[in-house]
């Protein structure tokens, strides 16, 4: 089973290495990291580079295919390789996911067109602006793709992933082995916990970067 986890520059780290770290452990699976060119290529904080040993036309035939976001997703809006290539390898693979504003770059390839789907709660907007209908909810699954909210929210989906793609024990393990077990510290995970002023200023911050993009 090869799993394919595409990279583009501006990429969050955590949005494909949490899946990575899930998704490696799995009975038969072969974790790729897939980018336009084979190479290193450089998350949104420029100190992390993850190296692709193939290019999207060497990746033909994933039986998974999981897309990060970052807080440059935007920029591969209308014409980055990774929009052909997803429009090319979904309809082929047994399930492709998202993490964070991966979903926009679904969306964006015309794969969630009138589906409910989630992303990070600030770009709600940006999904909607490309025909998908925002759900607020941590993970997602259609009949074949499958869209996690932001960031942290990827492990969740990789965990309930390995169920389907294997079994529960297989999923349960995985949990097991990266000690995976939630205990934050603060109770402001979510715009619904957080402190109003918080969410503002966040919201603030992430406002050009989650933007819907002009069209």
């Amino acid at each position: 089973m090869q799993i394919a986890l595409a990279l583009y520059p501006g990429f969050t780290a955590l949005d494909i290495i949490g899946p990575f770290q899930v998704l490696s452990a799995l009975p038969d699976a072969t974790c790729v990291f897939v980018a336009a060119e084979a190479g290193p290529v450089r998350d949104d904080t420029r100190v992390v580079e993850l190296r692709a040993p193939l290019g999207f036309a060497e990746c033909a035939e994933p039986d998974v295919i999981v897309v990060p976001g970052g807080m440059h997703t935007m920029r591969c809006i209308p014409d980055h390789p990774i929009l052909d290539w997803l429009r090319q390898m979904s309809p082929k693979a047994r399930w492709t996911a998202s993490v964070c504003t991966g979903s926009i770059l679904l969306a964006a390839a015309g794969l969630l067109k009138g589906e409910r789907a989630t992303t990070h709660w600030a770009a709600m907007a940006a999904l909607e602006s490309f025909g998908a209908i925002p759900t607020a909810e941590r993970v997602i699954f259609g009949d074949r793709i499958v869209t996690a909210a932001g960031v942290s929210a990827g492990i969740d989906m990789a965990l309930q992933l390995a169920e389907r793609l294997v079994d529960k024990d297989a999923a349960m393990a995985a949990q097991l082995a990266i000690e995976y077990d939630p205990a934050p510290p603060f109770q402001c995970g979510s715009p619904k916990s957080a402190p109003k002023e918080l969410v503002a200023a966040v919201a603030a911050r992430l406002a050009k970067a989650v933007a819907p993009p002009a069209r």
